[in-house]
This record gives structure tokens, C-alpha cells and sequence, in this order.
């Protein structure tokens, strides 16, 4: 059995004042989760939010990772300094990641390794553009980014990872993939997984659904056989909301 898995992505939203707030009446709401359940939070609010979440089931998270150690990489965070914040978990290649900011397969596999290297878990982000999906390339696209995210990865780490299924046409546009669509290509994402690692490693990988998952669909895609949660966006920016999914997770 995969335990399911929900985590927030506040992308570039909550200062420190307003992660203090948001976290303080998160934390008594999910304290009987069934399932993991961390929080993705802006840079400047990690330190913070690992502080708050002291003693409570929420893990923190970061939204990316440099591929380097050190050195003049502007604007990017290494390793280290999110080891030091308090992150345990970080999100690798966010489809607006690739899609603003020029994050291919290539960077996505060196941030990975380097994560890895580094102990944290990471949640690497898959999925297709609506062009692609109308041009019946999702399966093709999907596969590309799968095989090259864990290149040169051993089944050992692999085993570490979890990968977000984002179909990009569903995130913050309130349109979703039906609960049949997004099991279903969560499904051939693990048979990928399969090929390259054997099922073993596949049957237990964890696999979320990232495309607008909130309080109104998530009790129909949890009921999905592949869907292992969810990769949370603006929903994990309201408790009540956000409880609702991971209470919903089990």
C-alpha cells in the first residue's frame, strides 16, 4: 500500500507574517492525517515555517533546488542553504518553472541527482501542454520528461522520489482532467517507471495528480486506483480548503 501523499505548492504567495498565519490554523486541522502532508513554501518563509511546524505532521518544502553546490549562480538557492532553512522535501521542474523560467529535462535531472545527493525528498513535476494533450502527444511527453528526469539515476534513489503528474492546461485555469484521464496517465507514468525500474519500484512510487486538485474534486480522484494525492496549488493557500484535501487523503 503507497501512502497518499499532499502537498501545497504556495508558489510566490505568503509573507512571513502571513505563512505564520496560515500554518497556525493549518496545523490542529490535519494533525490526524492519514496521509503525508507538507507544505512548499516560498523561500523566505522556510526558517519560518519549519519553526511552526515543530512537533506536528507537516513537513516543509521548497519550490526548487540549484544543481551546484555553490557559487555565481544568481537567484537560485543551493542545497545547503535549504538543508540549514529546515526543508525536507523540494519541488523539481514545476511546469512554470519550465514554462518562465527555461527548466528542461536536462536541469530537472541535475537538480534531482543533486537533491538526492543531498537527502532531501523531491517531488518531480510531470505533464502536458494543452497543445500536446489535443495532439494526443500526452503519453510522449510524459515519457520524455520521466526518462529524462531519472537519467542516470539509480533504482535505489529512484525509489525516493515522487513524481507530480501536472496536465499543464489544468493548473489555476479551474479546468481538471477527469478522474478517468488522470488515472489513467498516472497509470502509463508508472508503467514507465516500470520499464526503467522494474515493478517493484514502480508499484511503489508514489504518484500525484497536480492539475487544480481542490476540496470539490478530490474525493473523486482519491478514489482512483494510480492517484497516490495530490500536488496542491491555490487551494493550500486557504486552511480550510487545504484540510479538507489532506483529511480527504487516505
Amino acid at each position: 500500500m503507497r501512502k497518499p501523499i499532499i502537498a501545497g505548492n504556495w508558489k510566490m504567495n505568503k509573507t512571513a507574517a502571513e505563512c505564520r498565519e496560515l500554518i497556525t490554523a493549518l496545523a490542529p486541522k490535519v494533525k490526524d492525517a492519514k496521509c503525508d502532508v507538507v507544505v512548499c513554501v516560498p523561500f523566505t518563509d522556510i526558517a519560518l515555517a519549519a519553526e511552526l511546524t515543530k512537533g506536528t505532521n507537516i513537513a516543509v518544502g521548497a519550490q526548487n533546488i540549484a544543481w551546484a553546490d555553490n557559487g555565481a549562480f544568481t537567484g537560485e538557492i543551493s542545497a545547503a542553504m535549504l538543508n540549514e532553512a529546515g526543508a525536507t522535501y523540494v519541488i523539481i521542474g514545476h511546469s512554470e518553472r519550465r514554462q518562465y523560467f527555461g527548466e528542461t529535462d536536462k536541469t530537472v535531472n541535475a537538480r534531482l541527482v543533486q537533491a538526492l545527493k543531498n537527502g532531501f525528498n523531491p517531488i518531480v513535476c510531470v505533464g502536458e501542454m494543452l497543445a500536446e494533450r489535443e495532439g494526443g502527444k500526452t503519453e510522449t511527453v510524459c515519457r520524455t520528461q520521466v526518462v529524462g528526469a531519472f537519467e542516470g539515476i539509480t533504482a535505489e534513489d529512484a525509489a525516493k522520489v515522487v513524481i507530480a503528474y501536472e496536465p499543464v492546461w489544468a493548473i489555476g485555469t479551474g479546468k481538471t482532467a477527469t478522474d478517468e484521464q488522470a488515472n489513467e496517465t498516472i497509470g502509463y507514468i508508472r508503467s514507465v517507471v516500470k520499464e526503467l525500474y522494474g515493478a517493484k519500484i514502480a508499484d511503489g512510487m508514489r504518484i500525484q495528480y497536480g492539475g487544480s486538485m481542490n476540496a470539490k474534486n478530490v474525493d473523486g480522484l482519491m478514489a482512483q486506483d494510480q492517484i497516490d494525492g495530490g500536488l496542491i496549488g491555490g487551494a493550500s493557500l486557504k486552511p480550510d480548503d487545504f484540510a479538507y484535501i489532506v483529511n480527504a487523503a487516505k
